[in-house]
């Protein structure tokens, strides 16, 4: 069983695509194609399940589609429209932090130099041009690449040097 912490979101299915069960997909990153990937994990009714990639195309920077294995119509990918895609953190490469998207260091605990553990990241609002973590106890932190020291990825940890005060705010 695939549990929540093994994952983050990637991206969200749309509409099928054409008669033989190729559906659409929004992508925020293309690690799944940068390292190979054989298969994708839905979140189908509250079950991450994974499944495993027949084929897919380019549709342009941040679209793709998809045609998964054993799904050749319409009917048949047609549940799946609007589910959420996640990837495993264990397929992710470690070799270039510039690659993640915001949204991998959902999980992952903030600790500040200062004050120690804040709490875990649950959620990652990139609807604005500033890009915040909102942690457990619905404190918002900016993710700005000038605060983050370190990044652990085995432990899922961020270190960071947040600015005098703005934990008071």
């Amino acid at each position: 069983m695939i549990r929540d912490e093994e994952v983050y979101k990637i991206g969200q299915l749309g509409k099928p695509h054409g008669v033989h069960g190729e559906i659409t997909f929004a992508f925020t990153t293309d690690v799944w194609d940068r390292v190979d990937a054989d298969y994708l994990v839905l979140m189908v009714d509250g079950i991450l399940v994974p499944f495993f990639l027949e084929e897919y195309r380019f549709r342009g920077e941040h679209s793709a589609l998809l045609k998964f294995v054993d799904l050749n119509s319409i009917e048949s990918v047609q549940e799946f429209s609007g589910a959420e895609v996640y990837f495993p953190y264990a397929l992710t490469p470690d070799d270039d932090d510039s690659d993640y998207t915001w949204g991998y260091f959902e999980g992952f605990h903030i600790i500040d130099d200062k004050v120690g553990d804040l709490g875990k990241i649950v959620r990652v609002d990139n609807s604005t041009m500033n890009v915040l973590f909102e942690l457990e106890n619905g404190t918002l932190i900016p993710a700005v690449e000038t605060f983050i020291r370190n990044i652990d990825h085995e432990k899922r940890v961020v270190e960071m040097q947040l600015p005098d005060g703005l934990l008071e705010v």
